[in-house]
């Protein structure tokens, strides 16, 4: 079971990067850096959280410390940052944020998190279900259709970029999740949802090879998806 400690340092870390800092102050940082007040009132409500998640002042080291290391990264990313690389930025500074807490946790508590779930199949079976429902089911259903797919539907600029296929993955992924938990009914509401949001699209275009070959792809999307699911289901029971 996790440690109430680690839950209340990674909450002040939540409230104080996500629920109190203005999207300004990013701004102000990315535009002075060093020279950025921003940077340094961010770093101190960093610090009054974590006295204010233990109702105490006697772990004034433990946010000083908390502090430092969110500086140095919050840094870091400013130095590191371009256009490019922007939003992976984001993914990685949140991650070092996140083991430097668990880190520092372990220093100053001597306690460490229990691995032993990894050992257990269900949880690397529910993993393996999950990741080929990404990329990989993308891929071979993209193979499938590829013959059928509609002169409209390549000639389309008006679609964002991979926004099919990032919405093939998501769906796949809650039908997953809907399955395992056993809320079947949750799957017919995802399909009809998604049929409401599609009918406007396919009826403007009135055409009936675009208008089959989505049918395909969703029919093959949620096919795919059900039977991994329902599949795993039966594995880990």
């Amino acid at each position: 079971m996790i440690d109430i400690i680690l839950i209340k340092i990674l909450f002040a870390h939540l409230i104080g990067d996500f629920f109190l800092q203005p999207t300004s102050w990013v701004k102000d940082k990315e535009a002075k850096k060093l020279k950025s007040d921003k940077l340094y009132l961010h770093i101190c409500i960093h610090i009054f959280l974590i006295f204010a998640v233990f109702f105490s002042f006697d772990v004034w080291l433990l946010a000083l410390v908390i502090g430092l290391v969110h500086f140095l990264i919050d840094v870091s990313k400013l130095y590191l940052q371009t256009k490019k690389n922007a939003r992976w930025l984001f993914f990685i500074d949140q991650l070092l944020h996140v083991l430097a807490i668990v880190f520092i946790w372990n220093a100053f508590f001597q306690k460490h998190i229990d691995f032993n779930f990894l050992s257990n199949k269900n949880i690397w079976l529910v993993i393996f279900s999950g990741l080929f429902l990404t990329m990989p089911s993308s891929v071979m259903i993209r193979v499938i259709i590829n013959k059928w797919i509609p002169i409209t539907q390549t000639d389309n600029q008006q679609s964002l970029q991979n926004a099919g296929k990032y919405i093939g993955v998501l769906e796949r992924l809650l039908i997953f999740m809907f399955i395992l938990t056993n809320h079947f009914e949750a799957v017919g509401f995802l399909l009809a949802a998604k049929s409401i949001f599609r009918f406007g699209d396919l009826t403007d275009a009135h055409d009936l090879k675009l208008t089959e070959y989505v049918l395909i792809g969703t029919l093959l999307s949620f096919g795919v998806a059900m039977v991994v699911a329902m599949v795993t289901q039966v594995l880990i029971a």
